[in-house]
């Protein structure tokens, strides 16, 4: 018979591995990650002709795209085009940058798979006797590893042709030149920190989920347990 158990514990660390798992699958398909130096506006665009204030712009470069200023001239105005600069894999600016892409791909998908598993938690504790909880937050450790290996290889990438033309000739590796990182390598990093929180927290969960109150509720023969 099916226990749906919930607990303060158990749903805070399906809460955390889903937000996890969005967070860094989300950062890893931005072109957020360099803000690129500024570049000045177009002689030719609107804002000059209406005599309006030109004011530069950055350009972003991700991991395997970027965003960028385009004018249309029929309508005077400037808008940002995103989208991804490589075709295909083997397009991708840096050999640093495609093992990044390896890695993080590893560890989303790893963690993709948890926060799917983790929704089903409340009627499935274990299986083959194994905790799914311990396992998951293996798993989440084995995710949290792949990260790490990303993050620490993207900067190597730095001094390849494709960040160069974004951030300057003194940019290289480890050296941002004219660049700031954005706002998806922050994302990135702070997705890893909570991916081993999450790890360390599935021990938590799965205490709270086969502790002496829910066995005494099981055996009085409850099918939905809530306990804070």
């Amino acid at each position: 018979m099916c226990h749906v158990i919930v607990t303060c514990r158990s749903m805070l660390w399906t809460l955390l591995s889903i937000v996890v798992a969005f967070a860094e699958l989300i950062a890893f398909m931005s072109a957020d990650w360099l803000i690129g130096k500024a570049k000045p506006s177009s002689s030719e665009d609107g804002d000059n002709r209406t005599g309006g204030p030109q004011e530069p712009y950055h350009p972003t470069l991700g991991i395997y795209g970027r965003c960028t200023r385009i004018s249309h001239m029929q309508f005077t105005r400037r808008d940002t085009l995103c989208g991804p600069y490589a075709e295909n894999f083997s397009e991708i600016a840096s050999g640093f940058w495609q093992a990044t892409a390896i890695f993080l791909a590893m560890g989303i998908m790893i963690l993709c798979t948890v926060a799917f598993v983790s929704v089903f938690t409340m009627c499935v504790q274990s299986i083959m006797k194994k905790s799914i909880f311990n396992v998951c937050g293996l798993l989440q450790g084995i995710a949290g590893l792949f990260l790490i290996l990303g993050l620490i290889l993207y900067p190597a990438g730095w001094g390849c042709q494709k960040a160069i033309n974004y951030c300057g000739s003194y940019a290289s590796a480890y050296k941002l030149g004219d660049c700031s990182l954005g706002w998806a390598f922050y994302t990135a990093i702070g997705g890893t920190v909570l991916t081993f929180i999450c790890a360390v927290f599935s021990a938590q969960a799965e205490i709270a989920t086969s502790s002496d109150k829910v066995q005494e509720e099981i055996e009085e023969g409850k099918n939905l347990i809530c306990l804070l």
